[in-house]
């Protein structure tokens, strides 16, 4: 018989217990509409920055896709909720989604990915951040037109921090979350992590203040653009420049990290779950 939610969601634990042994699709379809608001949220916060023909119910119904191969793949065994597990897959599915349909100007890409080699290669030259300036030199831009390519790729552009760690696609990721070592860690797999968490650590501690408060603010106190910007002062338009910005030094930082740290964060964790964001 199928385990039933009540409103507040009681019995969550016992029909994963049931969904897990039986696979039934009924039950799969109660964890579907349970976690139907994860799948709203996250579609709310990719929906930042992007023109606004881009409707927020389509992203959410590509996000349903992500949810779904979430539940079939969740291990509840592993010391894991369920949402953080879940939050960078439905944002793949929408970003893979997006890309699929091929919304993104060609000339954008084009500009997104010199102004990351750009920092990767001043990055490894002057072994610091570089500035607005020395990137818009670099890349024989004026400031205007560097702060303008900025603004352009943070308009369509639909990056995040999340994608400084998958890799193939959506199905097949490794995500921060899911470095996270299980019961049965061994010693490398503890190592790893943490070379992980170092890597992003020192990544960002070396950026610019604002581009720290950004970041922190958003992916750890879930802050909206709109609400970091009343912060900072600034408008919303720059607080996702200013991420953008941040992100793409992030990958450019994290690009010649160790080989160990490389494969933590871009292969998936196969012992520990069967698709290891």
């Amino acid at each position: 018989m199928a385990t039933q939610l009540d409103s507040a969601g009681h019995g969550i634990d016992a029909l994963w217990t049931e969904y897990k042994k039986t696979g039934a699709r009924a039950l799969r379809d109660q964890l579907i509409v349970h976690y139907a608001p994860v799948v709203k949220y996250v579609a709310g916060r990719v929906s930042v920055g992007l023109p606004r023909h881009v409707d927020e119910a389509d992203l959410a119904s590509y996000g349903i896709i992500g949810l779904i191969d979430a539940i079939e793949r969740f291990e509840p065994a592993r010391n894991i909720k369920f949402e953080t597990y879940a939050v960078p897959r439905i944002k793949g599915a929408i970003i893979d989604e997006l890309r699929s349909i091929d919304w993104v100007p060609r000339s954008v890409r084009a500009k997104a990915r010199a102004v990351e080699q750009s920092y990767s290669k001043l990055e490894a030259t002057l072994h610091r951040t570089p500035t607005d300036a020395e990137v818009a030199a670099d890349l024989e831009m004026s400031d205007d037109e560097f702060q303008t390519t900025l603004r352009k790729i943070s308009f369509v552009g639909v990056v995040a921090l999340d994608e400084v760690f998958r890799g193939g696609d959506h199905s097949d990721r490794s995500t921060l979350g899911e470095s996270l070592p299980d019961a049965t860690a061994g010693p490398m797999d503890t190592f790893e992590v943490k070379e992980t968490k170092e890597a992003l650590v020192k990544a960002v501690g070396e950026m610019a203040d604002r581009e720290k408060t950004v970041l922190t603010l958003y992916y750890y106190e879930g802050l909206t653009l709109a609400e970091i910007g009343d912060i900072l002062g600034v408008t919303e338009s720059r607080v996702c420049q200013i991420h953008t910005k941040a992100v793409l030094q992030l990958r450019a930082k994290l690009a010649d990290r160790p080989e160990g740290v490389a494969r933590k964060l871009s292969e998936p964790k196969v012992a520990a779950t069967p698709a290891a964001t």
